[in-house]
């Protein structure tokens, strides 16, 4: 009997939709946390503690897998911990739109990063990519008052850092064969953790405990954003070839262009589309030429 893939596959369409929405949303209740009198550092902080409550179920299979690849899990949980650190502060202290885009040169970095660290070689298509990109990006950062299109603010850079930790993360989830889903996630989380509190901690002469009732107003929706948004992810990536689930998590900037302009006010430059429009299609022309990831052995 023969097994319809195309009925197999709409949970998995669905889950990844339903992940990109709430990415696309996001930041609404995270801007809401800093009306509540929390600094970015500490949301990341409390938010990614919101996620701990998933860890036990995670892990109670998989937790000596920790010990297979030390230095890789090392590496994504410092990597995926920047780019979560980043992507927040960026959306919390610029406009959605232009940091979500920047955020989405990621298949743009990973094509850099697969050249140096996985010896892979860039082909004709590729540098066309690679244009294409960099154009977009220029149009999103070009400022008339400003001139050089360069990032010129933190929330820029958070942007533009954040897509290159996520693809790092990438390359070196993709490295990490033997180590399952669930150990990944974790590590993950555990970066967001340790890199917002280093920052909290270097910012030590500032430092504003928050009371108990707003830290835990954080950590709910945390718990049953990110995690949930996180499990969406992993649940609907694990079922769909690589190119066909990065192309559905595209649609993040459509909800999170409406959402800031409906919820927000935040408009967006004609410029600014034209650019939004080249990353985009740069990406989608990217990811249609990932690697399959490799098997996990858990």
């Amino acid at each position: 009997m023969q097994v319809n893939t195309s009925h197999s596959h709409v949970l998995p369409v669905i889950s990844l939709l339903f992940a990109a929405t709430l990415w696309g949303v996001y930041w609404k209740p995270l801007r809401w946390l800093v009306e509540q009198g929390l600094s970015g550092d500490w949301i990341v902080l409390l938010v990614y503690c919101g996620t701990l409550i998933y860890v036990p179920f995670l892990l109670w299979k998989h937790w000596r897998e920790f010990a297979h690849s030390p230095g890789l899990l090392l590496g994504i949980a410092l990597a995926s911990g920047w780019c979560n650190t980043a992507f927040i502060l960026g959306i919390l202290e610029g406009k959605v739109v232009s940091v979500t885009l920047l955020f989405f040169l990621s298949p743009v970095w990973a094509t850099f990063m697969a050249r140096f660290f996985l010896k892979e070689i860039l082909t004709k298509q590729a540098y066309v990519v690679l244009l294409i990109a960099f154009a977009g990006a220029l149009m999103i950062l070009w400022k008339p008052e400003l001139g050089l299109p360069w990032p010129s603010s933190r929330a820029d850079w958070y942007g533009v850092t954040s897509g290159m930790a996520f693809a790092l993360a990438n390359v070196l989830i993709n490295k990490a064969s033997c180590v399952c889903t669930q150990v990944k996630t974790t590590s993950a989380w555990l970066g967001a953790i340790v890199i917002s509190g280093s920052l909290i901690l270097l910012n030590a002469n500032e430092l504003v405990v928050p009371s108990a009732a707003v830290a835990l107003k954080a950590i709910v929706v945390g718990m049953l954003g990110m995690g949930v948004m996180t499990l969406s992810v992993t649940y609907g990536i694990s079922k769909l070839p690589v190119h066909r689930s990065a192309v559905i998590m595209l649609f993040e900037v459509v909800v999170a262009s409406v959402s800031s302009l409906l919820l927000a006010q935040e408009a967006t430059r004609p410029i600014e589309w034209v650019g939004g429009a080249a990353v985009m299609l740069a990406a989608y022309m990217a990811i249609r030429h990932l690697p399959e990831p490799k098997p996990e052995v858990c």
